[in-house]
């Protein structure tokens, strides 16, 4: 009877494992293995698409991208309903099983490498509501098949590398309201048959190889609001007259056409917000009327003549006119300026030059908002008219625009700097209700594809009541951390979006379901229409901190039906039980086994040895922190503590000891240990040696007695300060031991965490990099080849790092590059000369020094504890910090150039000062130092640094040659973290500046 029992329950759970395999693969079939075709075609670098494996199932496996209809379907399948893989890093091609997933509405692969072609297959797909493939470098023709799309609404293609025709089947499209195709190698005649979609709205061909003419047929588009072809050519076409007839047009840009003619009628477009027509061959007057609502008009560029219009002096909204390089006579109207309704951040370019205006109507006394050029015209020669030369100068003209067109979102309020764990992606909530909130943001690359402004600062507030409500949020819960213009011209910003205070949790993050919700908002294009900021598109939704694990696929697909989930819970509890002794059993003899081989092991490491890095006991280490007593004690993070020890032949050490979530497998441990140990340079923290023993893991360094750089920033007490030839001196040792990990490491190495806690002082000042915890091997380089000088020379990886120092390219593209160090870098440098944290009370370290830099105001923000300085070199120093913190990745100087750069101030300075600078270095490399004139050793015409303050001297700098030790660096998966305040002392002894 007990034989029946047993074999009746080991029936019984046998069936209810085939019935649990039965019900768990409900996603059809086809639709599988069309998934599993599409990896097959992709290169993951990152391993996004792990979890797509023939075991598990797309839907109710929440394979990533992958989200499915939330019922099984009538055929008694689950289907795909989206697959958003944007922003990956994925490279290969698209497979032709797409055209399979016969459910899809969303197919989303923006912003990754794909190449090849573009399946025809996927015209198969008449669910299909989004395409979305911008950002790649697909080639060849559009396929004509996508004319079969019917329910398609967004079609984008657009930074690819496509080529051929526009099909004219697309005129089949009757359903889609946004084409964009821009920025690729599209040929040939704009098709006529365009104008039978008859719900578009938006048509964006600009940057293409176009020729032919203008279809006046374009006309005939009922709903259409943005018309954008600009740099094609369509040679000697002229601008149909019907074009006058699209009273719902909002933007027409057709700049650099190689169009003739004259401007048509357009006193018929009432909705009209933004015209241009530059850089084209037009002839005949400017347009008499224009829509009242106008913001942006750009006529430049052309063989326009007559006068500027008195219409235009009746235009309130208006941001900038721009005719310059024209034929047009007359006087300038002042009116145009005086009838403008000014609000307080508003402004008004107005560019005139190059004309033959003789004569002013009024008073030539704009405004500070208003920039007005006037240069090469002969009204610059009428030296009777008050105030004419400083708008005939050359430059950008008075009341440059540009110079102050960034964000603001800054909160004035007064919080504790410690308080908010940056480190963990929190911050302080710039404007929020409840003072000094601190929270976690969603970040979001976000750029506006055809805004219909040229000036973006008057509708900040218009634009974060659009985004917020929009997503349902309340107006403080959005912050535009920083915005720029790019060629388009395109508005990048990136967005940070923060929870709300809840009297009830006190949460500080956003839950799963929130995050989904937004995110789903952004992926979805559900946003409502905006005729003013035109459509966007999003770059990247990258998750930190408290988001960083979250899985964001869709849950509703997994199977829910009562009936399947008592079948699957019986199932798993007949088969738990019967299984649980024999997996206690084994489990039993599996530990016994490992404690057996773990024993082997030890001895066989015990016997290992490594060049340069010794082997310690833990009774060693045991005896140097006094038994880890918690006076020996120095900083602790999520491996563990760091305690001072001291070794028995007197030497005083940092040991780090990892507590036991944080220990590595054997070989990893090992091959971290030999990594490290062939890292040498003078300006980069040693390893000395490691232990392995008892079930502990601890790697011991060279003890840094005199804290991080951040620590003497401070200011938390007045012994501890850094005077400028300090700071220059600090600066530039740790360029040096950058310099060593991106040149002359082999291979080289990415730091990837650079900040001022990471950069860590000796006995004599001399700063060492720290913490590799976060490193990254870089791509190999050939002998003459800058790191940066070929898009291969990235690393593709999850963003990790410290807030404050992070790349924002890195952030928005995932591609780590030896210039993301740079900008970090960037940012130690700003630190140097103001003394400021990177982020602080709401406000941005980048953003502080370039107000302050382009208002004229940067000796108002310079740290007042460095005492006195040489101006001219703060000038220079603060120069460098702002390129290596430029938001474009190509702008900023390789490491090899900050050093360069570094050196020549140092050159600059005043005697007194420069040895200071070189004051930490050792005598041996003291005679390549010699005292040279800086007029004639510098590069810099003559120029030398004077010191602001009573010890001014002449202009006579040291000058020494860097140098770096030598060193390789094995393979390795990933560097042990040591972190630049866990190896300092709590005091520093006293210094005094010079």
């Amino acid at each position: 009877m007990a034989k029946l029992t047993v074999g009746a329950c080991v029936f019984t759970a046998s069936c209810c494992c085939l019935l649990i395999l039965a019900i768990a693969h409900v996603t059809h079939p086809t639709e599988v293995g069309a998934l599993v075709a599409v990896k097959n075609q992709l290169i993951d670098p990152m391993g996004h698409l792990h979890n797509w494996n023939k075991e598990g199932d797309p839907c109710t496996s929440n394979w990533t991208g992958v989200s499915c209809f939330d019922a099984i379907g009538s055929d008694g399948y689950l289907h795909v309903r989206e697959l958003q893989l944007l922003n990956m890093n994925l490279s290969g091609v698209l497979a032709p099983e797409l055209g399979l997933l016969s459910g899809l509405q969303i197919l989303d692969f923006m912003w990754n490498q794909l190449s090849g072609y573009i399946p025809k297959e996927i015209g198969n797909i008449s669910s299909l509501k989004l395409l979305l493939l911008n950002g790649n470098k697909l080639s060849g023709p559009l396929p004509p098949e996508l004319g079969y799309l019917s329910h398609l609404n967004r079609l984008q293609v657009d930074e690819n590398e496509i080529s051929g025709p526009i099909p004219k089947s697309f005129a089949n499209l009757s359903s889609v309201r946004h084409l964009h195709m821009n920025n690729n190698s599209i040929s040939g005649q704009i098709p006529s048959e365009l104008s039978q979609a008859s719900s578009l709205l938006h048509l964006l061909l600009d940057n293409n190889n176009l020729s032919g003419y203008l279809p006046s047929e374009l006309s005939n588009l009922p709903v259409l609001r943005i018309l954008q072809l600009d740099n094609n050519n369509f040679n000697g076409s002229h601008i149909p007259v019907t074009y006058s007839n699209m009273s719902r047009l909002l933007k027409l840009s057709l700049r650099n056409c190689s169009l003739q003619g004259a401007i048509p009628d357009f006193s018929s477009l009432t909705s009209l917000l933004y015209l241009d027509l530059s850089q084209n061959s037009l002839v005949g007057p400017l347009p008499a009327e224009l829509s009242d609502n106008m913001r942006a008009i750009d006529l430049s560029h052309n063989s326009l003549n007559g006068s500027i219009p008195a219409s235009y002096s009746n235009l309130p909204l208006l941001q900038s006119l721009s005719v310059e390089y024209n034929m047009l006579t007359g006087f300038v109207p002042t009116t145009i300026w005086r009838n403008i309704s000014w609000g307080s951040s508003a402004r008004l370019m107005l560019d005139l030059r190059e004309n033959s205006f003789s004569s002013v109507q009024g008073e030539l006394n704009p405004p500070s908002n208003v920039t007005l050029r006037l240069q090469g015209n002969p009204i610059c020669k009428n030296t009777n008219i008050a105030n004419i030369g400083k708008f005939c100068e050359s430059g950008v003209g008075v009341g440059d625009w540009t110079a102050i067109e960034r964000s603001s979102t800054m909160s004035s309020i007064s919080c504790p700097v410690q308080a908010c764990p940056t480190d963990d992606f929190f911050e302080y909530v710039p404007s929020s209700p409840l003072p000094c909130f601190c929270a976690s943001p969603l970040r979001i690359g976000y750029r506006l594809k055809s805004p219909s402004f040229s000036f973006f600062r008057p509708y900040l507030v218009e634009f974060v009541t659009y985004i917020t409500s929009s997503l349902g949020l309340e107006l403080y819960e959005l912050s535009i951390d920083t915005y720029s213009w790019e060629q388009g011209p395109r508005l990048r910003m990136y967005l940070k979006i923060f929870p709300a205070w809840d009297n009830a949790t006190h949460s500080s993050a956003f839950n799963l379901s929130e995050v989904q919700r937004i995110r789903g908002r952004f992926t979805s294009w559900r946003f409502a229409g905006s005729d003013l900021f035109g459509p966007y598109e999003l770059l990247n939704f990258t998750l930190l901190g408290p988001y960083s694990q979250m899985n964001l696929e869709d849950q509703k697909g997994s199977m829910s039906k009562g009936a399947i989930a008592a079948i699957v819970v019986g199932a798993v509890a007949c088969v738990v039980g019967l299984f649980a002794i024999m997996v206690l059993l084994v489990a039993r003899r599996n530990a016994r086994y490992r404690h057996k081989l773990s024993r082997k092991h030890l001895s066989s490491v015990a016997s290992m040895k490594i060049d340069g890095v010794r082997d310690f006991s833990f009774k060693e280490m045991a005896v140097a922190t006094d038994n880890f007593s918690s006076s020996s004690e120095v900083g602790r993070g999520g491996y563990g503590k760091v305690y001072k020890g001291i070794l028995a032949d007197g030497t005083v050490v940092a040991i780090k000891r990892a507590e036991e979530g944080s220990l590595q497998g054997q070989k990893e441990f090992l091959t971290e240990i030999k990594l490290l140990s062939r890292l040498h340079h003078r300006n980069l923290v040693s390893l000395i040696g490691y232990c392995e023993e008892e079930g502990e893991q601890m790697l011991v360094y060279e003890f840094m007695p005199n804290g991080t750089l951040r620590d003497w920033l401070s200011g938390r007490s007045k012994e501890r300060v850094l005077n400028f030839g300090r700071r220059v001196s600090v600066a530039l040792g740790s360029a040096k031991g950058i310099l060593y990990l991106h040149r002359e490491a082999n291979p080289p190495v990415f730091h990837r965490d650079i900040k001022a806690t990471n950069i860590l002082l000796d006995t004599k000042l001399t700063a060492k990099v720290a913490d590799f915890g976060l490193s990254r091997l870089a791509p190999a380089l050939e002998d003459d080849e800058e790191p940066a000088g070929n898009a291969a020379n990235h690393v593709s990886t999850v963003v990790r790092g410290t807030p404050g120092y992070l790349d924002p390219e890195y952030m928005l593209t995932h591609k780590l590059t030896d210039k993301s160090d740079v900008y970090s870098f960037g940012i130690v440098l700003l630190e140097l000369l103001t003394g400021m944290q990177p982020i602080s009370h709401g406000k941005n370290i980048v953003r502080e020094v370039k107000m302050a830099y382009s208002s004229g105001m940067m000796f108002s923000i310079i740290d007042s504890r460095m005492g006195s300085y040489p101006s001219e070199c703060v000038e220079r120093l603060v120069s460098l910090a702002l390129r290596c913190c430029n938001e474009r990745p190509e702008t900023r100087p390789p490491v090899a150039e900050v050093v360069r750069e570094l050196e020549v101030i140092v050159k600059m300075m005043p005697p007194a000062e420069a040895a200071v600078a070189v004051a930490d270095y050792d005598d041996e490399d003291r005679p390549s130092m010699m005292m040279q004139s800086a007029s004639s050793e510098t590069g810099v015409s003559g120029s030398s640094c004077t010191v602001e303050g009573p010890s001014s001297s002449s202009a006579s700098a040291a000058f020494y040659t860097s140098s770096s030790n030598g060193g390789g660096v094995g393979e390795r998966p990933s560097l042990l973290s040591v972190s630049g305040s866990d190896l300092m002392s709590g005091v520093a002894p006293t210094i005094t500046p010079r």
